[in-house]
């Protein structure tokens, strides 16, 4: 028999940190066309494993190929490239108004733009998601209006949350966005209930759930896929791979050995792993997904790879713990940068129109900001006018308790 050693115990490291070169030689990559793309509706014992490949479209020219290109129309993505320059946009005006103390706290999604918009433009009216706080672009690609979204960073006058949210977790119920939380592994357990009723109802529409990759560690996470799972919930279950849990690197939610996606068929279902900076691949896998739970093919969990270009918050100090070039190095590119390519290349847009869309985001998002804070003002007054309605909101009817202390309040001012 052989001797055995000493246990010890494995503490997963990241394999760079700052002042070292950046490493992504751990990515599991496949060149774009690889993948397979099965009917949507396979039974899941007859799916071939695309939960340890990468399912791409574009390649390292910006051409797209294989089997996932579907014919898409130029204004879709066009319309896609317009949602992701303005999610920019307005990520580093209110990453700035932050800094300048017009709101407490801004999370942004830069890196991550594509994941979101595609997937909100495969999905119909009626469809409900249920976001983490880097999928703005759900809200912008059905063209929400952003002085709103301000109104709500802000907690002023107009904020229709009453000032009673942490900014960015917003909740838009006319637009298929259900209420944000802090806790991100809960939203897969509510999308996956809300897909149950749905399915109960007999109704048609189906939900998308958005966590991180650190939430996969979670057990919210596991008992959603167990019941998505059993019940054959018509839901998309999308988990989005940036690399970084806060500063604790995605080994330490036990994603370098196997995949996330690798989590799906371990519990019965579908699961993709896409190129989450491939404008392309992110439509055709969610068109892909949507199919499967619309057609009672049941859920499929996605895996987005993809890279969080800036902090987790603005509480956050990346430099920290990565390097600070990682960006620049991480070998699938920049989304806006690679749809971009793909589309002059096309002849369906031009630099001169590129540069003209980025100075017009910019515009829009600062006329904006100038209407959002004329019509309610920034957080350094919204504390007094929210003041009052601390005792709304609270009770059906409102106790006598509260109307004295209302009262006394009043009285006060």
């Amino acid at each position: 028999m052989r001797q055995s050693p000493s246990l010890h115990l494995r503490v997963p490291e990241p394999p760079a940190r700052p002042g070292t070169p950046s490493d992504f030689s751990y990515l599991r990559l496949q060149p774009a066309g690889a993948a397979p793309r099965p009917d949507p509706l396979t039974p899941f014992a007859e799916l071939p494993d695309l939960s340890q490949g990468l399912v791409r479209v574009l390649d390292d020219e910006g051409q797209a190929i294989g089997p996932w290109a579907l014919h898409t129309e130029p204004d879709l993505l066009l319309h896609g490239l317009k949602t992701m320059v303005l999610v920019r946009a307005f990520d580093a005006r209110m990453f700035h108004a932050q800094r300048q103390k017009k709101l407490t706290f801004y999370t942004q999604s830069y890196g991550e733009e594509a994941i979101s918009t595609a997937q909100t433009l495969m999905l119909q009216p009626g469809d409900m998601q249920f976001p983490s706080y880097r999928q703005l672009g759900i809200l912008l690609a059905q063209h929400m209006p952003l002085s709103d979204l301000m109104c709500q960073l802000y907690s002023n006058s107009c904020d229709p949350l009453k000032g009673r949210q942490l900014p960015v977790l917003y909740s838009y119920k006319d637009y298929g966005f259900y209420s944000l939380s802090g806790n991100l592994a809960t939203r897969f357990l509510t999308g996956v209930g809300w897909a149950m009723a749905s399915a109960i109802k007999g109704d048609t529409k189906i939900a998308a759930s958005w966590i991180g990759d650190g939430a996969t560690a979670e057990g919210d996470f596991h008992t959603a896929l167990l019941f998505a799972q059993v019940y054959n919930a018509p839901v998309i279950l999308n988990v989005v791979n940036n690399q970084w849990a806060i500063s604790t690197f995605q080994a330490i939610a036990g994603g370098v050995d196997n995949t996330f996606a690798a989590r799906g068929v371990g519990m019965g279902l579908a699961a993709l792993r896409v190129d989450g900076n491939d404008f392309l691949a992110c439509l055709a896998a969610s068109a892909w997904a949507a199919e499967r739970a619309r057609h009672n093919g049941g859920p499929t969990l996605i895996e987005w790879v993809t890279y969080r270009a800036g902090p987790h918050s603005s509480s956050d100090d990346p430099s920290k713990y990565r390097p600070n070039d990682e960006w620049q190095h991480f070998p699938l590119g920049c989304p806006i940068q690679r749809l971009k390519t793909y589309l002059v290349q096309q002849g369906h847009w031009s630099e001169e129109q590129h540069q003209a869309l980025l100075k017009d985001a910019e515009q829009q998002v600062l006329e904006a900001q100038k209407q959002a804070e004329a019509m309610g003002g920034t957080m350094q007054e919204a504390h007094k006018k929210h003041a009052m309605a601390m005792f709304d909101d609270v009770y059906f009817e409102k106790p006598w308790h509260l109307q004295q202390q209302e009262q006394q309040f009043r009285e006060g001012l």
